[in-house]
């Protein structure tokens, strides 16, 4: 049974940082597409960064780039979110999403979600 467990989220002022990680059991990162999304009150879920596991490649929504880096440790089978610079609007809830193939980049499993809260 496929498990992702994401942590690291919390409160903190504008400005600071906070590591968001994404841990996986009964699945694989390797040769996978992976992202993070993320869900304010009253708003859609959207995504905020992509990554294609195999080449290292990474998207970004427009309003992270330079202060968000998406990562991974395939050898621990972990995703990270690395945000910096951190602004009130990043509040909300984070998830990280993973394809049930490697052939297809599509979000098909999902964590609990873990709550970042930025004050001014």
């Amino acid at each position: 049974q496929v498990q992702l467990v994401e942590s690291g989220g919390g409160s903190a002022q504008a400005g600071g940082s906070l590591r968001l990680s994404c841990a996986a059991s009964g699945y694989t990162y390797r040769g996978r597409c992976m992202a993070w999304f993320r869900q304010a009150p009253g708003k859609e879920r959207e995504e905020v960064a992509r990554i294609y596991t195999s080449s290292d490649r990474t998207n970004y929504k427009d309003s992270v780039k330079g202060r968000f880096t998406i990562s991974q440790d395939i050898n621990k089978n972990t995703l990270y979110l690395q945000m910096n610079s951190l602004k009130p609007e990043d509040t909300a809830v984070y998830y990280c999403a993973a394809p049930a193939s490697s052939v297809y980049c599509q979000d098909d499993y999902w964590g609990q979600g873990t709550q970042v809260t930025v004050s001014s």
